[in-house]
């Protein structure tokens, strides 16, 4: 991985405060904070958080009973057990332990993409983006999830981590709970697309060499890419044992295909122009978008990840309150919850 490289406060300029309301606005934030995000699955850690471990401790929340062994700390007896009983059992306890979430965002070429102004979408008051564009991309809607995702993340005092992605890994920031972590993560998002195609089953590849402990990831995407890599990609990530959830981010145009002039169409990802008129060809382009919009959600539920089609023009903080209030409200209800 030769083009990989860490991001850290030295090699990427900070961002000033309003370029980075940029990626996830006030009142986002604002709207999000009181939200847990909790993996389905068991996880891992060394720090002190706020989700169930495997391991039995001596911690803050009751688990279960054993009988006591010669050499076992008697702070832990149960004396109105014994009282009752006449046997001496220790209380055992859930540790409670840290949420590791690594988040995956796509800058493949198709990413960049946007039919939308950036002045609407943005909520910023700007016209343009900072490198002049006016158009609200896939990518700068990733990049606001993506934050969304690692502020929620840190405000509960887990790690979060990211690695941004094309043909291969572009940038990372290595997983950290420290206040820095969301500005590194908020830069390293301050990137441009690049005019390469989309290699999921590689950038999972990479990202998971790098971890060691079970995690939740949460792949930002538009899933434009062979479908075989992709369930591929996916059946790793589940033979690994971590969580996931899928956000599929489209553009309202792809969604709907409502363009009616004859014109060039030319790809993103190196693809030559071809010259057509989108009237003739929507009904089968719409066919063949919904039908690989459901195989990606069909490989995802078949893994038992969690599912999310994320529209560009719909605003951010709603969408995303709404399903991790709905994510929590699903972990609470089961047994890791």
């Amino acid at each position: 991985m030769s083009t990989n490289r860490r991001v850290n406060n030295e090699d990427r300029p900070r961002l000033p405060e309003e370029d980075a309301s940029l990626y996830l606005h006030p009142q986002t934030l604002a709207r999000l904070k009181t939200f847990e995000l909790r993996a389905k699955m068991i996880v891992e850690g060394v720090m002190s958080g706020q989700h169930r471990s495997p391991y039995h401790g001596f911690s803050v929340e009751f688990a279960q009973h054993r009988p006591y062994v010669a050499g076992d700390d008697v702070r832990h007896l149960d004396w109105k057990v014994y009282g009752r009983s006449d046997k001496l059992q220790l209380k055992q306890y859930q540790q409670e332990t840290n949420l590791d979430l690594i988040t995956l965002v796509d800058c493949s070429g198709s990413m960049d993409y946007g039919s939308r102004s950036f002045e609407e979408a943005s909520g910023a008051g700007r016209a343009t983006s900072l490198d002049g564009r006016a158009h609200w991309s896939k990518f700068d809607h990733a990049t606001a999830l993506a934050a969304a995702l690692s502020y929620i993340t840190l405000r509960q005092g887990d790690r979060a981590g990211l690695f941004v992605f094309a043909d291969e890994v572009r940038a990372a920031v290595k997983r950290s709970s420290q206040n820095t972590a969301w500005r590194q993560i908020v830069g390293a998002l301050s990137t441009h697309p690049v005019d390469r195609p989309t290699d999921l089953g590689r950038a999972v590849d990479q990202a998971l060499s790098n971890v060691r402990n079970r995690c939740l990831l949460a792949v930002i995407s538009d899933f434009f890419d062979d479908p075989e890599t992709i369930r591929a990609a996916v059946a790793r990530v589940r033979h690994r044992g971590h969580d996931m959830i899928a956000f599929q981010v489209v553009d309202r145009q792809e969604l709907r295909f409502e363009m009616r002039d004859e014109a060039p169409f030319e790809g993103l990802e190196g693809e030559d122009a071809i010259r057509l008129d989108p009237r003739s060809i929507r009904d089968g382009y719409l066919a063949a978008f919904e039908a690989h919009r459901e195989h990606v959600e069909r490989v995802m539920r078949k893994f038992g990840f969690e599912y999310q089609l994320v529209d560009t023009y719909e605003w951010l903080g709603p969408a995303l309150a709404a399903f991790v209030a709905k994510r929590t409200a699903m972990m609470k209800r089961s047994k890791y919850g």
